[in-house]
């Protein structure tokens, strides 16, 4: 509990209070104990990964906590660690029986019946106790606050009973099944919201920002598969019929479960283009991991919706996959550049778009990979494009790539601390770079901050190479480069056109094209 932050060890308390304050009433009213111990046990054999053969066989551990709905892995990443309730390849998948509990049961012996299978379920971050707990008493209370809502609304009796005498009244039993399965919607929402923005500082205006949307026709679902087993388990059949209930979701689960699979393949498919770029370019080992992180930091700091932020992640990791394109000897070069040799660098960004075209799954990102090297006054590359014309993930990708480039500590140059790095970014906003995506940088670092790495190996310390500039203000145009080709254009020498910041993260000057050499040319192409 020590490493949680304040505001979620009063979430997690909070919680376990009102969960216990929703379970008390059982010591004082008739509870059908065996109802409880069925239904209870029924649901933490779902939640029990060894216990499902069929998710067992067809899931790793890691997915045991992918999305309950259509969310993207950034967000669901961080509700599974905390048993986040929109995950159903586990027990979002299973919801109809706590749904058909809060159906069949009175509120108290309904938030009971969620309690064993939290805590035996799997989660995959420490600190995994207090994790189980949590999802304990998210799920008890959002169980009892449905049973109590269809109790209010008549539900018990709209059931039915055993005979043809007593048969449920429809359609009105569909009311207040729709009301209780709206209301433990509502509930998990809520708890969601508020364990991102206390355990994982997700900021109040976004904590919440499309949760009940992804969530809503889910649980909808769950509602009528809940009401159709509380159904069965009333009517003469008893309650073996309601388990036939079941077989939807194990379908549903392998569904989810092949889904997955495939994109987990996709961005296995990711890393090895990264680490094929990686061991090419051995100067800027993790430089596309850390553009990806700082693109996502951006984009959901401008308001993104979910659904983008793992694109734009992607768009960052995936920048300089055109580098595979591009010679070894060239990458690697100590000294400057040759025109024909930058002419050759300044293909990478055609190079990676055609490697990645066909990846559908991709979207805005092969734009993004197209355009990242534009400029916002037109002079960048390969097309010239400027302003509106850049796509908005390119500009995103542009800020990221420039501010790792100076913020990283390379063999053949030290890095810049953070803040001359972000002065640098804010001297160049509106020439370069999109004045919004530096902004949207500028308080994402005041909000999460940056570790800055060293790229680089360099077992022999700094001065090995011989070649390392020291230190000189933000400002002060490059000299030549002297290290490889670092981030694709090493700073030329200081003749030229200016240009507000160099394509190596440097300011310094950008020359005309010499002979021979291709200049921004227009295009209509749209990047994907």
């Amino acid at each position: 509990m020590r490493d949680i932050p304040a505001g979620a060890r009063i979430a997690v308390v909070g919680a376990v209070v009102g969960a216990g304050a929703c379970a008390l009433p059982v010591l004082r009213q008739g509870v059908p104990w065996a109802a409880v111990a069925l239904l209870a046990g029924l649901y933490a054999l779902c939640e029990w990964p060894p216990s499902c053969p069929v998710l067992a066989s067809g899931a790793s551990p890691a997915q045991w906590g992918l999305p309950r709905s259509n969310e993207v892995e950034s967000l669901g990443k961080k509700l599974r660690a905390w048993g986040g309730v929109n995950v159903p390849i586990a027990s979002g998948s299973f919801f109809p029986v706590l749904l058909a509990a809060a159906f069949l049961l009175p509120p108290a012996a309904a938030a009971l019946v969620a309690v064993p299978g939290a805590l035996i379920a799997s989660v995959e971050e420490e600190p995994r106790r207090v994790r189980r707990v949590w999802r304990a008493a998210q799920l008890a209370i959002a169980a009892s606050a449905a049973a109590g809502a269809h109790v209010l609304l008549g539900g018990r009796e709209a059931l039915g009973g055993r005979g043809a005498a007593a048969a449920p009244d429809f359609p009105y039993a569909l009311l207040p099944a729709g009301v209780a399965a709206l209301v433990f919607c509502l509930v998990l929402t809520a708890l969601d919201g508020l364990i991102l923005a206390t355990a994982e500082r997700r900021p109040l205006r976004t904590a919440w920002r499309g949760l009940l949307l992804r969530s809503l026709a889910p649980h909808c679902v769950h509602g009528f598969a809940g009401l159709m087993m509380a159904v069965l388990w009333r009517s003469r059949f008893g309650p073996l019929a309601a388990l036939f209930v079941l077989l939807p979701m194990y379908i549903s689960c392998w569904v989810f479960a092949q889904y997955h699979r495939e994109r987990a393949a996709h961005r296995a498919t990711i890393r090895a283009l990264v680490q094929a770029v990686d061991i090419k370019d051995k100067y800027t080992r993790g430089h596309s991991e850390r553009v990806g992180r700082a693109s996502e930091m951006i984009a959901r700091e401008l308001g993104m919706e979910e659904g983008r932020l793992e694109v734009i992640r992607f768009a960052g990791i995936l920048h300089d996959v055109g580098k595979l394109g591009v010679p070894t000897r060239v990458l690697r070069k100590d000294g400057p550049l040759t025109p024909e040799e930058r002419a050759v660098i300044e293909l990478h960004p055609e190079y990676g778009h055609e490697m990645v075209r066909g990846i559908g799954f991709l979207g805005e990102a092969r734009a993004a990979i197209l355009h990242h090297h534009e400029r916002l006054d037109g002079s960048g590359y390969p097309y010239g494009l400027a302003g509106g014309q850049i796509p908005e993930a390119a500009r995103v990708v542009a800020v990221a790539d420039a501010f790792d480039a100076m913020t990283s500590t390379r063999s053949y140059r030290r890095a810049r601390p953070v803040a001359a790095a972000v002065t640098e970014l804010e001297r160049c906003a509106g020439a370069q770079f999109d004045p919004r995506m530096v902004g949207g940088l500028v308080r994402a670092l005041s909000r999460y901050g940056w570790h800055v790495e060293v790229t680089a190996d360099e077992p022999q310390g700094f001065g090995a190479r011989g070649n390392v500039p020291p230190s000189r203000p933000v400002g002060t145009p490059a000299g030549p480069a002297r290290g490889p080709a670092e981030d694709l254009l090493p700073a030329p020498p200081a003749t030229g056109r200016i240009s507000p910041l160099s394509d190596d993260g440097e300011p310094g000057p950008r020359p005309h094209p010499g002979p021979g050499l291709p200049g921004p040319r227009p295009s209509n192409a749209q990047g994907a």
